[in-house]
């Protein structure tokens, strides 16, 4: 693995532009030395920057989380990383797979948990109160990107000591499924337990503090997540009831009112997030990394909707539109038709792009939309899935919660008998509503996973006929033979890593690339 993986760059000052920016912390090339961790602001500079290597990673990270789920697709060309990627062909060669960003993220968080503590004893006005906050934020991170982690590449080094010099040790073998999942559920449980994380966050000079930072509730979302992740559904559904029934002033809600929807992403930091990496194109003039950027509206467009993913929500345009009212989540939401020929038209992906008005000439006035990570029609939906996957006692309150998401979307109620339905049947409809509601959100992928792995893999040929179904630039006889390969879901690691930690193993699929000592 990588040296530079683990040595902690950091920034020593806050980057001044006129007002400390809690959004654009950039690390200087210089070690962690003695004459660091003396100050409460040497502490919140590491944990900014935190949050600035994952806006780093938001591109890479939204590409593992779409392109192989084929509702999402590259279209910049098929010789492309990006093309590879969502067509099950890439190598360790490939820098697609890099894991870095990751684990600068991680090394930040373990920095702030070993070393935050020790600062009380330097800086008299760093409370107690402030350096477990500081640390409940460390542990978010850290579970967050343990769980990327654990859903691309099921098997990775499990680190928890911060590298601050070359003299630390860098070869070390992967830790598997089960471990990092005990450890992503212990620092979650440990940031929980503290009482110490904040409900929001109160930062005159940034609007979004509350959802750009780990809160209580992002704590609760990524357990609820994890939980349904590893099968615990009681505790999945245990973790989302926390959020859904939370009757705190400052909690995140589920904004019911259809004319609501298009703010939550633009002007962003609504009341249903949750958690989202922040662009400030006006302030601070961040664009770089921002998903506006990526998700380009032109008829060349490199990310796109797929075509099955537009005939999806062209068909909910229809029902819409069938019924008299204007479109919340598809035209004009998730998408808008960009070409001559409205058969063969680019579907660009409005979401990041656009406004509520519905022209696609006015957009934002700054490509600089947040990446939602968790907001509340996300959690109702996990909810709606664990009550599905844990019996058949709670599938008439999974399917109320999808209407409740659908009546929001200006659709009418699916009508179910459910003496009719079996588990699968059941689970297609939260994976559908969750495609939609939730597209080009990085989502995608980890679900489709998620239905294909549960349950000692009961439904791996449903999964595989899904992603056949959509994908329209591989072979279908070839996915099917690749995906059968469990570990074909997974992404290769890269060559380089491989290079220079002699204990890495390669994911079987792939093979072995290095001679191991």
């Amino acid at each position: 693995m990588k040296r530079i993986s683990y040595i902690l760059i950091i920034s020593c000052s806050l980057l001044l532009t006129g007002c400390s920016d809690w959004l654009d912390i950039l690390p200087k090339n210089e070690q962690v030395t003695d004459n660091f961790w003396k100050s409460k602001e040497d502490v919140e500079a590491v944990v900014i920057s935190g949050y600035y290597n994952m806006r780093q990673a938001s591109e890479e990270l939204i590409d593992w989380g779409e392109l192989r789920g084929a509702s999402v697709y590259y279209f910049g060309g098929t010789g492309s990383q990006m093309t590879k990627l969502q067509n099950f062909q890439l190598i360790p060669a490939d820098p697609i797979s890099d894991w870095a960003t990751i684990y600068k993220v991680i090394n930040m968080a373990n920095s702030v948990i070993k070393y935050a503590p020790g600062v009380r004893e330097n800086d008299p006005t760093y409370s107690e109160g402030a350096m477990y906050s500081h640390l409940t934020e460390a542990y978010f991170m850290r579970a967050l990107m343990n769980f990327y982690l654990v859903r691309n590449y099921k098997e990775a080094p499990l680190i928890l000591e911060p590298y601050v010099t070359d003299k630390a040790p860098f070869s070390i073998a992967k830790s598997n499924e089960e471990e990092i999942m005990a450890q992503i559920k212990t620092d979650i449980l440990t940031a929980i337990n503290s009482n110490a994380a904040k409900e929001f966050f109160v930062n005159e000079e940034w609007a979004g503090a509350s959802k750009g930072r780990a809160t209580i509730w992002a704590l609760y979302a990524l357990m609820a997540e994890t939980s349904l992740w590893s099968e615990n559904y009681a505790e999945s559904i245990k973790y989302a009831d926390f959020l859904i029934n939370a009757t705190a002033p400052r909690r995140p809600a589920f904004m019911a009112t259809p004319s609501q929807w298009f703010s939550i992403f633009n002007p962003g930091n609504s009341n249903e997030s949750i958690f989202e990496l922040n662009w400030d194109g006006t302030t601070y003039n961040q664009t770089s990394g921002s998903p506006s950027n990526y998700f380009t509206i032109a008829a060349n467009a490199s990310r796109q909707f797929s075509e099955t993913m537009m005939a999806r929500l062209m068909a909910e345009d229809e029902e819409i539109a069938a019924s008299g009212n204007e479109t919340v989540r598809s035209l004009f939401g998730a998408y808008i038709p960009v070409g001559e020929d409205d058969e063969l038209a680019a579907g660009c992906i409005w979401k990041y792009r656009g406004t509520e008005v519905q022209d696609k000439d006015v957009m934002r006035i700054n490509s600089d939309a947040n990446w939602i990570i968790y907001r509340m029609a996300d959690i109702l939906l996990i909810k709606a899935e664990s009550l599905i996957w844990k019996d058949e006692s709670g599938w008439q309150e999974a399917v109320d919660i999808i209407n409740k998401i659908r009546f929001r979307s200006n659709l009418n109620a699916i009508e179910v008998n459910l003496s009719e339905m079996d588990e699968e049947s059941m689970l297609d409809l939260v994976l559908y509503e969750r495609d939609i509601e939730l597209a080009a959100e990085g989502k995608r992928w980890y679900d489709l996973v998620r239905f294909g792995k549960s349950k000692d893999y009961k439904y791996k040929n449903s999964f595989i006929t899904i992603i056949t179904d959509n994908n329209a630039t591989a072979n279908d006889s070839w996915i099917r033979s690749v995906l059968k390969n469990n570990y074909a879901w997974y992404l290769p690691i890269y060559e380089r890593e491989l290079e220079v930690n002699t204990l890495l193993t390669q994911n079987p699929y792939y093979g072995v690339t290095t001679e191991k000592n």
